[in-house]
């Protein structure tokens, strides 16, 4: 049975079509493009007309692209979250969607985005990380976060903390000044200890720090110096703090045309990447981890195996 999933993000759009049978699949088609949807959301509470336009754009390509596997687009699992479920037009431009391409997108909560991520990473990882991690997914509106322990799901989060968000804010100076990546440091630093009264009295902490999504994905591509991008060796793969440092030193002190120039950072990522380095270093300390475990799959891929 060939199925397609559309997860609409923040940042980025992504495709996945597979074959499934039961609980496994066989990938046929993946494809992402950077629509930046939520862009000036947080100073207008709106998607801006150019997120939009973006989006309906590659809405249309991806639905060609399904038919062409014979999928046809009302077909198609299509999920969104922070952006358009925080914009006061989110509701509408759904329904614009719907009437102009025939695409059926459900906006899901955070939480709901957060086991989704979780069931996808959990089908790439090696049984030993994924029975004993904190998972991050880091998004463009916001992060999700999962502990797992022994096995067992204690519990997910979703916080307002995203790459786009902080960048919007922050970021002013190419190369960004010491100041303003303190700022997104500090301000990821509130949503974690957020996330830690959040826990309540069970304060266990995994001792695996996995991290999904494109911010890490990207961040690991760079230190394998890819030049094609593989997401066999992104899963399991394992930063340690000395390495993460050397990273985040070198792209601090580019400029952007300079970051665009390395072969694994594609355009888009630019400047959001400083938000992630933020994020991750952040993660870093809060919680005194020595390396973080990257993970090619998430919601797309727990997408696909959701059966509701």
């Amino acid at each position: 049975m060939k199925q397609a999933v559309l997860d609409i993000g923040s940042n980025t759009i992504r495709l996945l079509i597979a074959e499934t049978t039961g609980c496994h699949h066989k990938k046929l088609h993946y494809q992402h493009a950077i629509a930046r949807l939520g862009e000036g959301l947080q100073q207008t509470g709106q998607l801006s007309e150019a997120g939009m336009a973006r989006a309906m754009l590659i809405f249309r390509e991806f639905s060609a692209v399904c038919q062409s596997f014979s999928i046809e687009t009302s077909n198609i699992k299509a999920v969104a979250t922070a952006a358009i479920r925080e914009a006061s037009n989110g509701v509408t431009f759904v329904a614009q969607v719907l009437a102009e391409t025939g695409l059926n997108i459900q906006v899901i909560d955070g939480e709901t985005e957060a086991g989704l991520a979780l069931f996808g990473a959990q089908s790439a990882l090696d049984e030993g990380i994924k029975d004993d991690m904190l998972l991050f997914d880091i998004g463009g509106g916001s992060t999700e976060f999962s502990r797992v322990c022994k096995g067992l799901l204690l519990d997910s989060f979703s916080e307002k903390l995203g790459v786009v968000r902080l960048t919007e804010l922050y970021l002013r100076q190419d190369p960004p000044s010491q100041t303003e990546y303190d700022a997104m440091k500090a301000q990821s630093r509130q949503h974690l200890q957020q996330v830690e009264i959040l826990w309540g009295h069970h304060k266990t902490v995994p001792s695996c720090l996995v991290g999904t999504a494109g911010s890490v994905t990207t961040l690991a591509a760079i230190a394998l110096d890819m030049h094609v991008y593989d997401a066999n060796q992104i899963n399991n793969y394992r930063m340690d703090k000395a390495t993460f440092f050397t990273l985040r030193d070198k792209l601090l002190h580019m400029t952007q045309a300079q970051r665009l120039a390395m072969p694994a950072l594609e355009k888009g990522r630019e400047d959001v990447i400083i938000a992630g380095l933020a994020i991750v270093e952040t993660l870093f300390e809060q919680w005194g981890f020595d390396e973080m475990i990257t993970v090619d799959a998430g919601l797309l891929e727990g997408l696909l195996q959701h059966k509701a």
